[in-house]
């Protein structure tokens, strides 16, 4: 849940902003953390929440029983697929190496063409504000293209971010590769 209480409120208010919207939520189908919060507060709102979980973590005990839909998959990278192939957007809140980790995939996915999804961060209390700059600094060196960094949307307010991430027009998958590096 992070150390401030400011993560769990902007958690819960981005579940009843989901509800408030009609915006289903898919996710990584666990009872716990953030995303839990989230859940939970959508669920409450009335909307229809999708839980994605590995079996490894059903069988901890840590799988969300009062969810619209939860299906069990076989492994992370299935679960990841399968939450992508579910999702017309993607928000990422203040978490750990997981959070990190599935941020980079979909940014990836994006900036390869896989997916023309909108990425979004839920800046709270400045969290990705260092996340933020490497991304910057990334493309002041010349290893992320201005395009590529445009794919993701960052906002401090939930609702704020829901609406931009509405309005965002994800750009085109540019080369990554010039033809005089290969």
């Amino acid at each position: 849940m992070g150390r401030r209480p400011t993560y769990a409120r902007a958690a819960r208010r981005l579940g009843a902003v989901l509800a408030e919207e009609g915006v289903g939520l898919v996710y990584g189908g666990g009872s716990i953390g953030l995303m839990g919060v989230v859940a939970d507060a959508a669920l409450a709102g009335g909307s229809r929440v999708v839980g994605v979980l590995p079996k490894a973590l059903a069988r901890k005990e840590i799988a969300h029983h009062g969810l619209s839909r939860l299906e069990v998959v076989p492994t992370m990278h299935a679960r990841k697929a399968r939450m992508a192939a579910l999702s017309d957007a993607f928000v990422a809140m203040p978490g750990g190496i997981g959070t990190l980790e599935e941020l980079f995939e979909v940014m990836t996915w994006g900036y390869l063409g896989i997916h023309r999804k909108p990425i979004g961060l839920l800046d709270v209390e400045g969290y990705f504000r260092p996340l933020i700059r490497l991304l910057d600094h990334a493309v002041e060196e010349g290893f992320l293209r201005p395009a590529h960094r445009k794919l993701v949307v960052v906002d401090r307010s939930p609702a704020r971010l829901l609406a931009r991430l509405g309005r965002h027009r994800v750009p085109h998958a540019t080369r990554w590769v010039d033809e005089k590096e290969t």
